[in-house]
Parts: structure tokens; C-alpha cells; sequence
């Protein structure tokens, strides 16, 4: 049923999108948020070819977007941009992969365990498919807060909160200027890999580079931990490669002296086209009073997300790890 529910929705929005973007002569990617702000108001898109408006009304009549569950609208929307970034020439335009971001999720669940109010932010918040994950997936009380620098992905984070239910403050702002005191329980983040362009704002952080551009992501992680209070944790996603660079150590001293280094899962490499594209997840706790160092960090190369047994034994590891280092059940 619910496989069902998926398909329709996905061809709803498909179509809908197709037909605007070749009406409006837009790019896919902005028909697609068009659509989702009409689905928000219960609205089909206006289309002229009166072929093409029967099409898309017997579409319309085949969903009760009423009735879909969370993650059945995240998914059908996640398929739709994935399908318009394929499409797209910017290449800053991708998604975290689904299967990342529920086990993303998990983790997140391990260290937001207490019964009170949390403040959860991203800052390159994109389509927003990984910060709706997490909260589709936690029953806590959570202020979600995101940050964009691009229009089109900034609209359809938007589109995806709305659809989803999900109150999420977004701001469309480059998130290594100057941001407000966030205070953030937790920042989880799938770091933008590159250079920064701009050397005046980079001179305010210690792990700029000494000569030419600083890296984007180490200057992000920089940020993500000034916006983390103490105590609070960070799940960042970032290139295999950050430790083997020119700037490598000014960054690893940063993060000795700032946080507690608390593991580095590495994803499956099957995930990946090539080894440079290849991803790991950062995780750490921002110092503070009642921070302990841990005695052995989690380092780990996480098995094929399809090889459920492999998969299922990797996780009780970790679930004792959170258990013996933090006392996270």
C-alpha cells in the first residue's frame, strides 16, 4: 500500500512538474517547488494543453495527500529532486542519500534522549531532505533551524517543511558569515566541499588557510561547533579526504582544543562513484563543563546499507559504544 502511495505521488509530482517546467520554460527543479507550494494550498498547477490538464487532474484524483505518512511525502519529494539535480548544472546541487540520512537519524536519537526541548540546526540545510529525516524520525520536541545560500534549494526546503508538517526556521544566508548565537543541542550537517571565495570573512576563523582560499567545509566546521553549546554534539558529514590535505593539521588541532572526537564511521564505498567523492560521518562533542574524553572513539567502516545482517550487528556495536563511552542508552 504504501509502495503504492509512494508511486502515485511521485508521478503526481513528476508530471506536474514536467508539464510547468516546459510551460514556464523554468528549470525542473523550480516547476518542482512551484508544485509543492500549490500541493501546501491544495491547488493543482495551472496548465494551458488541455491534453495534458486531463492527464494531470486523473493523476490528482488517484492521491489523498491527506492520508500519507511523513516520510511517504519526504520520499516522493526526495525522488523528484534527485531527478531535477541530474538535470542541473550547479554543482553544489546534490542530496544526501536516503539511507544516510535515516542512519543519521539514529544517531541523532541516541544523544537527544531526555524529555525536554531541543534546538537542532543545519547549516547547508539544501532541499532539506536530511534535517526532515531526523525529524520524521524523533518524537522529541525539536526547533529545527536551516541555512541556505542557494534560492531554488532554499524553496524547496521550504516546500518540504510545509508539506511535511515540520515547523523549521529557514534563513537564506551563507552560513560562514556572521550568524546569530544559535545555541544548537546539535548540529548535523552534510558539509559543501570546496573552496570559499571569500578571504575577508575566512580571516575571522583559526582554520583559514594560511595562503589563497580556505576550504568551505573546514571553515563550516568551525562554525558548526561555534553554534553548538557546550555539551552539544555534531554529526557532520565530510569528505574521506578532510585529514590528508595542506590544511589538515591546522584543522585537527581546532578540533582538539574545541571538542571531544568521538568517532568517524565511514560509509560504504559501494555508495560512491569514486574514491574522491567517498564520504564519512564526523562526530563530535563541543567541550564544555561536564565533557569527559572517551577512552576508545568509534571508528568504523560501515557495511552495505543493503546487507541487513551486517548492518543489524554494526549497529548493537555502536549501541554499546553510545552505552560504555557515553552512557547513552
Amino acid at each position: 500500500m504504501k509502495d503504492k502511495q509512494l508511486e502515485d505521488l511521485y508521478d503526481f509530482i513528476d508530471n506536474s512538474a514536467h508539464m510547468l517546467s516546459e510551460q514556464e520554460d523554468i528549470l525542473y527543479l523550480d516547476a518542482l517547488a512551484e508544485v509543492g507550494d500549490r500541493l501546501f494550498t491544495s491547488k493543482m498547477v495551472e496548465i494551458h494543453d488541455s491534453f495534458q490538464k486531463k492527464k494531470l487532474e486523473k493523476l490528482y484524483q488517484s492521491i489523498t495527500f491527506e492520508d500519507y505518512e511523513q516520510e511517504i511525502i519526504r520520499k516522493a519529494l526526495q525522488l523528484a529532486v534527485l531527478k531535477g539535480m541530474k538535470g542541473a548544472t550547479q554543482p553544489h546541487h546534490s542530496l544526501t542519500p536516503d539511507a544516510v540520512s535515516l542512519f543519521i537519524s539514529y544517531l541523532v536519537n541516541k544523544v537527544l534522549n531526555q524529555p525536554k526541548p531541543y534546538i537542532l540546526a543545519d547549516l547547508a540545510v539544501g532541499s532539506g531532505n536530511l534535517l526532515t529525516a531526523i525529524l520524521n524520525q524523533s518524537n522529541k520536541e525539536i526547533k529545527a533551524l536551516g541555512f541556505e545560500v542557494d534560492e531554488t534549494l532554499l524553496h524547496l526546503a521550504y516546500v518540504n517543511a510545509n508539506l511535511q508538517k515540520h515547523e523549521v526556521e529557514l534563513f537564506h544566508q551563507d552560513s560562514i558569515q556572521k550568524l546569530p548565537n544559535l545555541e544548537a543541542d546539535l548540529v548535523v550537517t552534510d558539509l559543501p566541499i570546496g573552496y570559499y571565495p571569500n578571504d575577508v570573512v575566512a580571516q575571522d576563523y583559526e582554520v583559514k588557510a594560511l595562503e589563497g582560499h580556505s576550504y568551505i567545509h573546514h571553515l563550516m566546521i568551525e562554525q558548526a561547533l561555534k553554534q553548538t553549546k557546550s555539551g552539544g554534539y555534531l554529526f557532520l558529514l565530510i569528505p574521506n579526504f578532510l585529514f590528508q590535505t595542506d590544511q589538515s593539521e591546522t584543522l585537527h588541532q581546532f578540533l582538539k582544543k574545541e571538542s571531544v572526537i568521538l568517532g568517524l564511521l565511514q560509509l560504504p564505498s559501494s555508495m560512491f562513484i569514486n574514491d574522491n567523492q567517498a564520504k564519512s560521518i564526523l562526530m563530535l562533542q563541543k567541550n564544555g563543563e561536564g565533557v569527559k574524553q572517551i577512552q576508545q572513539a568509534l571508528l568504523a567502516e560501515l557495511p552495505s546499507f543493503s546487507k541487513k545482517s551486517a548492518l543489524a550487528d554494526m549497529v548493537n556495536q555502536i549501541d554499546r559504544w553510545f552505552q560504555s563511552e557515553l552512557k547513552l542508552s
